[in-house]
């Protein structure tokens, strides 16, 4: 039994069905494994409510002129013309938000790593510790506390700092020059990064098969960092996956951190992004077909990153 449905797994890999011969062996491993399926219907129920049916319904509004009064009316690729021809705020935001991901993902993704890498062999209260101490920020509202930091008066902590030791003769407007905003933007979703995505990293170094490290040992790994390359990542192949996207994805969708120190919209818009300007055209203007053609641009961003990131893991991601 478990050799015939190998066989037919593999048959499906390699694409020697028809269509119609996938689909009826679908259907058989369907009601094969229907206790499964049944486990997992409410989430699917929710994620199609929530997640699927918006995406669809975001898809179809691009095409259109909405604005919640009047039913929607057809415009074709209209919006989409108007987003890279007409609209300089979205280029605007566009390059702020690729900023953010260039920067923050890959660095957010590494600090949660290496975080989880180097709690991992703590005592178990150490551990849960350091745990909750690098996911704290993620959790809390600590924006007025860079508000205090970077205020742009006298009383702010940085330019007190720098006035004192006398590198400054006067306060430097942090949260108003545009060439100050996103660097400090930037450094604050960094501080808050270490989301579910070091979590996830946290429990995979905790389930990972100690027997490998030892044998590592007597083949000739001899440091942390050997064991690292060659015992523990080829392990991690979902997690790094997992983590990854997590990361990107919160990378590009940033905008509360820009919105809550340089305010709404920033000066020059120079802490604009891509997430704020969904919700100028949203919830402000009521330009939903805009809005949604926006949402839609930035929905294939991150597909598009995503497949990136499954060719750049693909060597740890064969589990």
């Amino acid at each position: 039994m478990a050799a015939t449905k190998q066989r037919e797994i593999e048959l499906l890999k390699k694409k020697r069905l028809s269509f119609s011969e996938r689909a009826a062996l679908t259907w058989k491993q369907m009601k094969d494994n229907k206790i499964n399926y049944l486990m997992i219907l409410p989430f699917m129920v929710f994620f199609a409510l929530f997640t699927i049916i918006p995406i669809g319904a975001s898809v179809v509004l691009s095409f259109t002129r909405f604005d919640i009064l009047n039913p929607p009316v057809f415009i074709g690729w209209d919006n989409y013309l108007r987003m890279f021809l007409e609209d300089s705020v979205f280029l605007i935001a566009l390059k702020n938000t690729l900023q953010f991901a260039v920067i923050t993902g890959p660095v957010s993704y590494l600090l949660c790593f290496i975080f989880a890498w180097f709690i991992n062999d703590l005592p178990p209260i150490a551990r849960a510790f350091f745990t909750v101490v690098f996911y704290a920020p993620t959790l809390a509202n600590i924006y007025f506390i860079f508000q205090y930091i970077f205020s742009s008066d006298m009383y702010g902590l940085a330019n007190s700092v720098l006035m004192n030791l006398g590198i400054l003769d006067e306060p430097i407007t942090w949260l108003k020059d545009p060439d100050y905003m996103m660097n400090i933007v930037i450094f604050v979703q960094l501080w808050c990064s270490l989301g579910t995505g070091f979590l996830s990293f946290v429990a995979g170094l905790q389930n990972l098969d100690p027997s490998l490290a030892e044998a590592g040992a007597i083949d000739g790994v001899r440091n942390r960092f050997q064991e690292l390359f060659y015992i523990t990542l080829p392990q991690m192949g979902g997690m790094l996956m997992f983590g990854a996207v997590m990361q990107i994805a919160s990378s590009f969708a940033v905008g509360a951190i820009s919105s809550a120190l340089l305010g709404f919209p920033s000066v020059d818009y120079a802490g604009h992004t891509l997430t704020l300007h969904i919700s100028d055209f949203g919830n402000t203007r009521f330009e939903l077909g805009y809005a949604s053609a926006v949402a839609v641009a930035l929905f294939a961003l991150m597909i598009l990153t995503k497949i990136l990131i499954n060719k750049l893991l693909a060597r740890y991601s064969h589990d």
